[in-house]
């Protein structure tokens, strides 16, 4: 045998180059895995023994790729809520721990879609083109990173643009009882984003499929699902998926807003999360409270409802603006989930069932709705023609209800009676009919000028469709006016009134010839 050096260098060079092989080759397991034990499942919850490294809201995978998410984390089990069919799980399964918190895709692939809280598509149009995913839990935005709510996102419909306005970056609460009108508000308003340079997000809770599919319908006839994402969690789906769905779809616009780009975002409806999360609870043994919900349910639309804001320019200045729906029943607004969300938001427009019946469409009671934004969100053309509409409006149905009782009333009282007719009648509107701004005040100043006064009551729907076509002939230096901030000149406001009179004069009663009396 050779025992040269060199011969003892070639030898050694190849037994490491041998282990380099072998070392290149290994790839070990980034960390261990961790299995846990199923010991009891029932609808839409389980408890898992083991996993002591489970962290609160971690994602755990079961057998048959079902996911669900640590909800109550004890010393000796794990209460978990499922996020699927649970009907082939069986007490001694293994439960795997994934490392990660729940989360979902976003990005521009998901406008137009129709998605599930798990980011699954429900349309049929294939997988979703995503990138990135977001946890559905996170952070609202820091205070310091928050701007005022400045610039009016408008809804199309003159009674909540003129009376109730509602700002970009705010959140106002729909509610009502139910068959009221609350979600035809919130579909309107996303019809009229239409050009606005607004996306819109559509989250429906614990909803029937019939009610998803007609509201999906008809966001597609009008063309709004171009810019409209639909995340759906139906009725008859595990209530984990209901209680996660709103989460995943503030996610999903989060990532819009944070890129400098203006969202609306449409919970329809809180009640069914609320009674989702209360389920929850109660089959995980945590304690009940008021009304059966748990002590913080307060806490699980607050930090929802939180995340929507504008923020600041130089974090690209966008806004997430939530319109939340709540429905009461037999018209109690102080019951407990309503009295949160009022109190969470910042302003209610509140439907009544009595409009409703009466035929007053949209059913918005003024006098119970508010915006605690207001005027500091809308344009100052509509504060110019609508300043004194609320209180002429309010005066009017104080006085109806006393002419009721049969009394003889003066001229004033019954000139009074007969403008805030008109004003009824102008703030009722068709379902899916948007009126873009320039109509709204050309109506709203022919309105508050008296010129819809001698207007038969029956011809003012008329009326509103000749105003509506004459705003082509206004002049055009005062048309630009109704798009920025600034306000009308008495020049204007008459400029506005001689094209109005012009437009409603085939609609004025003939003068009838005063006949000469008999001799």
């Amino acid at each position: 045998m050779n025992d040269s050096p060199d011969s003892l260098h070639v030898v050694f060079d190849q037994a490491f180059a041998g282990i380099r092989r072998t070392l290149d080759a290994f790839t070990p397991e980034l960390a261990p895995r961790e299995v846990g034990t199923l010991t009891s499942v029932s609808i839409g919850v389980a408890k898992v023994s083991g996993l002591p490294g489970v962290g609160f809201d971690e994602l755990v995978r079961f057998p048959g790729d079902l996911y669900g998410i640590a909800f109550n984390v004890d010393a000796d089990e794990i209460g978990i809520v499922l996020l699927g069919d649970c009907a082939h799980l069986h007490a001694g399964d293994e439960v795997e721990r994934t490392g990660r918190v729940m989360d979902v895709p976003v990005g521009d692939g998901l406008i137009g879609r129709v998605i599930d809280p798990l980011g699954a598509p429900l349309d049929g149009k294939g997988p979703v083109a995503s990138s990135q995913r977001l946890p559905i839990e996170r952070p609202a935005p820091a205070i310091m990173d928050r701007a005022p709510v400045t610039v009016p996102l408008q809804t199309g419909l003159i009674v909540i643009d003129a009376l109730i306005p509602i700002g970009r970056g705010q959140r106002e609460l729909i509610l009502g009882d139910r068959q009221t009108g609350k979600s035809a508000i919130a579909i309107d308003t996303i019809l009229n984003q239409r050009d606005q340079d607004v996306l819109c997000v559509y989250c429906a809770i614990g909803q029937r499929a019939s009610s998803v599919a007609k509201v999906i319908a008809n966001l597609r006839d009008h063309g709004a699902l171009d810019y409209t994402v639909v995340v759906v969690s139906e009725g008859n789906d595990p209530p984990g998926l209901s209680y996660i769905a709103p989460y995943a779809a503030t996610s999903i616009a989060e990532h819009f807003m944070e890129s400098g780009r203006d969202v609306l975002i449409v919970y329809d409806d809180l009640t069914h999360h609320a009674r989702a999360y209360r389920e929850l609870s109660l089959l995980l043994r945590r304690p009940p409270g008021r009304e059966a919900f748990p002590g913080d349910i307060f806490y699980i639309h607050s930090r929802l409802l939180e995340r929507a804001t504008r923020l600041r320019d130089d974090l690209h200045g966008g806004s997430l603006t939530a319109l939340p729906i709540i429905e009461t029943e037999a018209q109690n607004i102080s019951a407990y989930i309503p009295t949160n969300l009022i109190s969470i938001t910042d302003g209610q427009i509140y439907l009544s069932p009595t409009l409703f019946e009466l035929g007053v469409l949209p059913a918005v009671d003024v006098g119970k709705s508010v915006s605690r934004v207001g005027g500091k969100a809308q344009q100052a053309a509509y504060r110019a023609v609508a300043g004194d509409l609320k209180l002429a409006y309010a005066q009017f149905t104080e006085l109806e209800s006393f002419a009721k009782f049969g009394t003889r009333l003066d001229d004033h009282t019954r000139k009074l009676i007969e403008h805030g007719k008109r004003i009824r009648a102008v703030l009722i509107q068709p379902e899916c009919e948007p009126a873009p701004v320039p109509e709204q005040i050309v109506i709203l100043v022919a309105l508050t000028g008296g010129l819809l006064d001698s207007v038969p009551i029956g011809k003012v729907r008329d009326a509103e469709q000749a105003l509506r076509k004459a705003v082509a002939d206004i002049p055009a230096v005062v048309r630009q006016r109704f798009s920025t901030n600034d306000t009308l000149s008495s020049d204007d406001r008459k400029a506005i009134l001689r094209v109005a009179s012009q437009a409603l004069a085939p609609l004025q009663p003939e003068s009838v010839p005063e006949r000469k009396r008999a001799p």
